[in-house]
């Protein structure tokens, strides 16, 4: 469990414009430099709880795309039709299992953390593993073409996790944007236009 912080910008600004965590900026950064997201697409949000990201997805994808949430965790914003949610462990569902939603994503986005144990090295195997996982399932569920971007700490398994990433996918970026709370290890990787 975190240490309680202050609220602090990026959470009041959340709060005044509705949504459920200052985690959306982070997505809503890379999206602005990247363009990762679109009018009309399919979205998959692992690790959705409290549901900003899929606050966010809903607009930017409008209501002739489709946006699937899953989490362990029951969320209770309301969300438009268009917004789907499974509750589930990532660990124990495999791309089938998404197929009553969509066959195929246009968009895989995971936001997945351990639960923190403040030993550096065992939070980022943890979150290693759940980066593993979450590319393990787009790499099952997205178009050709199609974009990924997973939230993963700083550790010993990221060359490797980045070299398999560029294995099956055209371009693969580092990001991390200025909502990352300072002396934070976390980071995105953006894998974009996967290979044939």
């Amino acid at each position: 469990m975190g240490k309680w912080q202050p609220l602090d910008y990026y959470a009041g600004r959340a709060r005044k414009e509705g949504f459920r965590a200052r985690s959306v900026y982070k997505l809503e950064e890379v999206d602005r430099r990247l363009r990762l997201l679109k009018f009309g697409q399919r979205v998959l949000d692992l690790g959705c709880h409290p549901g900003s990201w899929l606050q966010y997805c809903s607009r930017v994808v409008g209501p002739r795309g489709l946006v699937v949430g899953v989490d362990t965790r029951q969320i209770s914003v309301e969300l438009p039709l268009h917004v789907q949610f499974l509750q589930a462990d990532v660990f124990e569902i495999s791309p089938p299992d998404l197929f009553h939603f969509s066959r195929e994503f246009d968009v895989v986005l995971s936001d997945l953390a351990p639960a923190t144990t403040g030993i550096r090295s065992v939070d980022a195997e943890r979150s290693a593993g759940l980066f593993e996982r979450a590319f393990y399932l787009a790499d099952g569920l997205l178009v050709p073409g199609g974009h990924f971007l997973g939230k993963i700490f700083m550790g010993p398994s990221f060359d490797l996790l980045v070299r398999r990433l560029k294995g099956k996918f055209r371009k693969v970026k580092g990001v991390k944007p200025s909502a990352i709370r300072k002396g934070s290890k976390e980071l995105y990787l953006a894998a974009m236009n996967k290979k044939e």
